[in-house]
């Protein structure tokens, strides 16, 4: 007889509904354990942390999803798993799927993005905050679009509705699209980066101070912050002094008067200039006898700093030390001058 009641209870479908959600709990648990003891012990021993995150993340997910599964399979047994609710758990799970997709992403460009953009120097660390943006929003659409058709919703509209609105967004944000395009190409080109000297056909020269999406920052010499669309970044001729490297090359134009010794000339300030702080010996110094102009012999004086940051420091004092140094030569500067003939 107890055997019997036994047998009948096990046979009711609310205890068998009770203890198959019981069997998903310990699925879910074991799960949790097996990945938490076993499978955290091999990703300690690898060198990525990006293992380690991974599975700190997966646990909760698929305890979720398996526990919901369980509720799902609970309701269906005893028989009261309405339309409405079947669709409010898959719903569910979708958000989840979402959400684990989302951190996913995220983890593998934070990981993985931005070691490859430094060892291949391609300027995509500089883009990824957009990549994270631009990501959430293609799954999270994607996930409604999935939502949509478990409540039996036409998304076919949906869809039509994100066209028409992305061209008239496109339309409306003509200008703002073509600065982010802008600024997309001048990472991936590395037209400059943060901390480059640069100047632009329009004229303005500095340091770049920030580059992003829609406009660049530079700090003029005077410590002033000009914002540039990068729209006009990427379509204007610039000069970066940076590139290919720092070192950079001062010119300073001079001229002596007619009669000098050239030669005399081009070793008092090639002496001169060798003394001149920061100026390197390779490439050597040069001086160029570059024209035979109305009122004087124009020279070139050339030299070379290791850093483009020196150059006018270097600059000027090499000036003043090469006007020194042909007075002191006894070699004319001269100025022009002007000769009047007056009839009587």
């Amino acid at each position: 007889m107890e055997l019997n009641t036994i047998t009948e209870i096990f046979k009711n479908q609310y205890v068998e509904a009770a203890l198959i959600f019981l069997l998903f709990v310990v699925i879910a648990k074991t799960v949790a354990i097996v990945l938490r003891k076993y499978l955290k012990k091999i990703t300690e021993k690898t060198k990525t942390k990006f293992d380690d995150v991974l599975l700190e993340k997966t646990e909760p997910f698929l305890t979720y999803v398996i526990v919901l599964v369980g509720v799902k399979v609970l309701l269906l047994h005893i028989g009261i798993m309405t339309l409405l609710l079947s669709r409010i758990i898959n719903s569910f799970i979708t958000i989840l799927a979402v959400y684990f997709a989302i951190i996913i992403i995220d983890m593998f460009i934070d990981f993985w993005g931005i070691n490859w953009a430094k060892k291949t120097r391609s300027g995509i660390d500089a883009m990824l905050p957009l990549i994270h943006k631009f990501s959430k929003v293609v799954l999270i659409i994607a996930g409604l679009m999935f939502i949509l058709d478990i409540w039996d919703k036409d998304i076919t509209g949906f869809v039509a509705g994100l066209g028409i609105a992305g061209i008239v967004l496109g339309f409306a944000l003509k200008d703002s699209l073509g600065n982010i395009f802008g600024g997309i190409s001048i990472i991936l080109d590395r037209t400059y980066k943060v901390g480059d000297r640069i100047k632009i056909d329009s004229g303005e020269s500095g340091i770049v101070y920030d580059i992003g999406l829609r406009s660049t920052k530079i700090k003029t010499w005077d410590n002033d912050i000009i914002v540039i669309p990068n729209g006009k970044m990427a379509n204007s001729k610039i000069q970066n002094y940076v590139q290919p490297s720092i070192r950079s090359r001062a010119v300073i134009e001079f001229g002596v008067a007619y009669g000098s010794d050239v030669k005399k000339v081009k070793d008092v300030v090639i002496k001169t200039i060798k003394k001149v702080e920061n100026v390197l010996e390779d490439p050597e110094p040069s001086v160029v006898f570059v024209k035979m102009n109305d009122f004087s012999l124009d020279f070139k004086a050339k030299f070379w700093v290791a850093n483009i940051s020196q150059r006018y420091a270097a600059k000027e004092k090499a000036t003043c030390m090469i006007y020194d140094a042909l007075n002191k030569a006894k070699i004319s500067i001269p100025f022009p001058t002007r000769t009047v003939y007056l009839k009587k």
